[in-house]
């Protein structure tokens, strides 16, 4: 084999038409690549219809040419992570498998997003386009269901380019819409009146940064955190900004918050069309901002399938299920 991995892996045929032979340099990189009790080679044998045998330092695939040409990319994207130091769960294998339906996995280290904390991989061709987008423009929608990344990406996005130094603060925005007019009569201050609103936002942030990073950027102000309605006025520069279950503002609000993009900033809004929460009759921004603008120069727009779902497998099912009974378009039927 030739190329970046020539070094690293080699691969022969064993002289049987339905098996290659796929061959590793580190041993002691295998147990990772394998997983416990070989769990992750089960993964894949069970996704593409393959069977895997180790044998030492080697691996057998047997099944059709094409689903063992996949899991030869797959087991090299493997190796190359735990090469480099990185752990490999479940849903990496996933995302790996996801990543050969259009091109080699090694494709989506380079897209890989760093952290002080952690480096994120896309884990489907449509996370690695959000990423390449985000990247090239300064403004992206990312729309789909629940459980995709739209929001963790563009989370880890905002971190790694605040620990970069390339912008100098990160604002994470979201309606409080299900708290509507009873917002004033909840308990608590302001901060504690929202902020079970904003979780989400919260877990993201910490899972990608140190939790003393974080808890400083909060307190000094470099990370702010807050409803949309408090984005009113505002004129935001070297920021990263991101609205989050855009499908919950209003056309005002959208415009309003669209319009507060100042110098050196870049913004990524991301929402379900399907999931508004909005009083029947209100039209919901995002659907109104997608219309008019994902074809203004410096606007991308990716959207997200129930395929890319980076959550627990029975996740991508419910979806499916419900995209199927209501359709994949517009909002759900109220109660």
């Amino acid at each position: 084999m030739t190329g970046r991995l020539g070094k690293q892996l080699a691969d022969a045929r064993d002289g049987a038409a339905d098996n290659l032979i796929v061959a590793f340099d580190d041993n002691r990189l295998l147990t990772t690549v394998f997983g416990e009790h070989d769990e992750h080679l089960a993964l894949i044998e069970q996704r593409l219809g393959v069977t895997i045998t180790p044998r030492g330092n080697r691996v057998a695939l047997s099944g059709s040419a094409p689903m063992r040409e996949r899991a030869r990319q797959i087991l090299q994207h493997l190796y190359l992570r735990a090469s480099r130091g990185h752990d490999i769960n479940a849903g990496d294998v996933t995302g790996a498998i996801r990543m050969t339906e259009s091109t080699v996995s090694d494709e989506a280290d380079a897209a890989a997003v760093r952290t002080r904390k952690k480096t994120v991989v896309p884990r489907s061709p449509r996370q690695r386009a959000y990423l390449e987008a985000i990247g090239r423009n300064d403004l992206v929608f990312g729309t789909g269901p629940a459980g995709t990344g739209k929001t963790y990406l563009a989370v880890a996005c905002a971190a790694a380019e605040l620990e970069r130094g390339r912008i100098d603060r990160i604002i994470l925005s979201r309606p409080a819409v299900e708290a509507g007019e009873r917002l004033g009569f909840l308990p608590g201050d302001v901060k504690e009146k929202v902020d079970p609103y904003l979780r989400p936002l919260y877990d993201a942030l910490y899972d990608v940064m140190p939790a003393n990073l974080v808890a400083r950027g909060l307190a000094e102000g470099t990370i702010e955190i807050a409803p949309l309605a408090f984005m009113r006025g505002r004129t935001l520069t070297s920021a990263f900004v991101i609205l989050d279950e855009a499908q919950n503002a209003t056309s005002p609000q959208m415009k309003m918050f669209l319009t507060r993009l100042g110098e050196g900033s870049r913004m990524v809004v991301t929402g379900d069309p399907t999931q508004i929460d909005l009083p029947r009759g209100v039209e919901s921004g995002l659907d109104e901002a997608l219309r008019l603008l994902t074809r203004v120069p410096g606007i991308a727009h990716v959207t997200f399938t129930s395929a890319d779902i980076v959550r627990h497998e029975l996740v991508t099912r419910i979806v499916e299920a419900y995209e199927s009974e209501h359709g994949s378009q517009g909002r759900e039927p109220q109660s």
